[in-house]
C-alpha cells in the first residue's frame, strides 16, 4: 500500500515536472540603443522602464547597445525590437541584412523618437521606420491630435494631448502611413512639416509590424503613463498581442 502511494505520487510530480517544462515561454523585446551620432541622455532612464513595461505586462525584456547581437539566429529569440533612441549608422551589412531578414519572417519593429535619426544610408530602414528626421526647434509644449483612437497605442488618449517635448520635422515620409497622432504646428514654434505633420504611426511592411512615435526625448516622458500605455500599445500590436 504505502508503495501504491509512493507511485502516485512521483507520477504526480512527474506531470508537474513537464508541465512546467512545456509551459509557453513569455514572449521577448529586443531594446536597442546603440548611438553613432548624438546620444540622449535619456536612454538609462528609458531602458529602465521598457523593463518595467515588461514584467509588468508579461513580456521579457533584453536591453543592448550591442550590434552583434543581430544575426539571424540571435533575433528568431525576440518577438519585436525596438530601436530607441538609436542614432548614425549603427548596423554594418551583414546585420542590417540579418534585421531585413527577421522583419520579412513577421518580426516586429518599434521606433522610439530618434529611432528615424538612424540609418540614413539604408533605404530599406527609411520603409521601416517611416520616416527620417530633418530638423527640430528647441523643446517646448505643443499639442497633439490623436486622430485615430482605436489603435492600442492611442485608445487610452484625448482628442488633444498637451504635453512637453522634442518635435521633429521630417523628411522622406513614407507615403500610406497609418497615422495616429499629428501635432498641431500652430500650438508651437518651429514646425516644417504644415498641417499634415505626424507624431506617430504603425503599418504593416515587408511581411512584419511596424510603429513608431517622435515622443520620447526628455526623461519625464519615461515616467508619463499616457506616454508609456502609447509605447506599450505599439508593442502590444507589432508582436500581435490583442487585449
Amino acid at each position: 500500500m504505502a508503495r501504491h502511494k509512493y507511485l502516485l505520487l512521483l507520477a504526480g510530480l512527474l506531470i508537474v515536472v513537464a508541465g512546467s517544462a512545456f509551459k509557453k515561454a513569455k514572449p521577448r523585446l529586443l531594446v536597442f540603443s546603440k548611438t553613432a551620432g548624438f546620444r540622449h541622455d535619456c536612454i538609462p532612464d528609458a531602458k529602465l522602464a521598457m523593463l518595467r513595461l515588461g514584467a509588468e505586462n508579461g513580456f521579457e525584456v533584453d536591453t543592448t547597445e550591442d550590434a552583434a547581437l543581430f544575426t539571424e539566429k540571435n533575433l528568431q529569440r525576440y518577438k519585436a525590437v525596438m530601436f530607441l533612441n538609436t542614432t548614425g549608422n549603427v548596423l554594418d551589412d551583414a546585420q542590417q541584412s540579418a534585421m531585413e531578414s527577421y522583419i520579412r519572417k513577421g518580426g516586429g519593429y518599434i521606433g522610439v523618437h530618434a529611432a528615424t535619426d538612424t540609418e540614413y544610408d539604408w533605404p530599406w530602414y527609411n520603409q521601416l521606420v517611416g520616416a527620417y528626421f530633418l530638423s527640430h526647434p528647441k523643446q517646448q509644449t505643443a499639442t497633439l491630435h490623436v486622430v485615430n483612437r482605436r489603435h492600442q497605442a492611442t485608445r487610452h488618449l484625448d482628442e488633444t494631448w498637451v504635453r512637453r517635448d522634442e518635435w521633429y520635422n521630417f523628411k522622406s515620409i513614407v507615403p500610406g502611413l497609418n497615422v495616429l497622432i499629428r501635432i498641431d504646428e500652430k500650438s508651437y514654434e518651429g514646425g516644417k512639416n504644415g498641417e499634415d505633420h505626424p507624431m506617430s504611426w504603425y503599418r504593416e511592411f515587408d511581411g512584419g509590424r511596424t510603429f513608431y512615435t517622435e515622443l520620447g526625448h526628455t526623461k519625464e516622458s519615461y515616467k508619463e503613463e499616457a506616454f508609456l500605455k502609447h509605447v506599450l500599445g505599439g508593442i502590444e500590436y507589432v508582436t500581435r498581442k490583442k487585449k
